[in-house]
């Protein structure tokens, strides 16, 4: 017996240094992606504006970067908030910590090299080497043509400077030390020809990260079970958001024709829906940002649905809000 009590000691501090030192590599010598590559982004009008369309209507860098009018429908982006940061992300939506998002406007950004923004953006590295939660996609942009992320660099570079310093982001145990596992240097890929609308809607659902908000996610994971079937819960001052199922299952939109799904966004192009009062202590309301995606082009709409009917389809009926009591 008491051999078996050594032996299962030895075997049991073991594991506990190992445990120990893996903790240890992973908090001192992660993230490792390398260093921030040397470039300088061509600040040309048709880049900014390239950047612009990426940043306000398809990757809605915006969106969390900004400040949202929430006693608007879809919560319409402030005007003179453009980049200033302060978004937060904490447990009540099933994150593991308190995650702000950052001022980038050029107030904040004007000591960053081009490549220490383009290594935040595709890997999830700061500037000071700390690791960036993935609320920011940094894994989706990492997949993407390095033009179209040179573009959005040139177009924040362009905002006007806005003085504003969030709070510093935090994460739970044991999410602290599992942070520094999520960087990864980026794949990068060409972005596809219009002509080829599969392979362009994958790009572009990769580009607006479709899969996060409309994938059931707990504490630092997603359901791939359900991988674009909805379900996903917002927990807003108004009521619990559910994301929509958006698998070809009747339960998504199996049923919804290209010209449905299309105008089901471009229906927010007209003032009367993008600007739509509603009291934002009862009213129902969605985090979606409509009134951005809605100027996307409806070429780019047509592609997205396009690819969206060739996942695989999930039954998953969602009850996408549910009033406080």
């Amino acid at each position: 017996m008491k051999k078996f009590l050594k032996i299962a000691g030895l075997v049991l501090g073991l594991v506990i240094l190992c445990v120990a030192g893996l903790a240890f590599y992973v908090a001192k010598f992660l993230p490792d992606v390398g260093p921030a590559p040397i470039i300088k982004v061509d600040i040309s009008p048709a880049q900014i504006e390239r950047g612009r369309y990426l940043a306000n209507n398809v990757m809605v860098c915006m969106d969390c970067h900004s400040t949202r009018n929430w006693s608007e429908f879809s919560g319409p982006i402030v005007p003179g908030t453009f980049g200033k940061g302060g978004d937060v992300f904490d447990q009540r939506a099933g994150f593991p910590g308190v995650y702000y998002a950052a001022n980038i406007t050029p107030a904040a950004l004007s000591a960053h090299t081009d490549g220490e923004i383009f290594r935040a953006v595709t890997t999830g590295v700061k500037r000071n080497g700390e690791p960036i939660f993935p609320v920011m996609p940094h894994g989706h942009y990492g997949k993407m043509d390095v033009d179209d992320i040179h573009a959005v660099i040139a177009y924040v570079r362009s905002l006007d400077p806005i003085t504003n310093t969030p709070p510093v982001s935090h994460s739970d145990f044991p999410m602290n030390i599992l942070i520094n596992t999520m960087p990864a240097k980026a794949a990068f890929t060409e972005r596809p020809d219009t002509t080829d609308a599969l392979a362009y809607g994958a790009y572009l659902v990769n580009a607006a990260a479709c899969f996060d908000c409309h994938t059931p996610f707990d504490k630092g994971a997603y359901d791939e079970n359900f991988a674009f079937a909805g379900g996903r819960l917002f927990n807003m001052p108004f009521g619990a958001l559910r994301s929509s199922n958006i698998t070809p299952d009747e339960s998504g939109i199996g049923n919804w024709s290209k010209e449905f799904f299309v105008a089901r966004f471009t229906a927010y192009r007209d003032s009367a829906n993008s600007h739509r009062a509603v009291d934002p202590t009862k009213d129902f309301n969605t985090i979606m940002p409509w009134t951005m995606y809605a100027n996307m082009t409806n070429t780019d709409l047509a592609a997205i649905y396009t690819y969206l009917k060739t996942l695989k389809p999930v039954a998953n009926t969602v009850t996408k809000f549910t009033p406080h009591p």
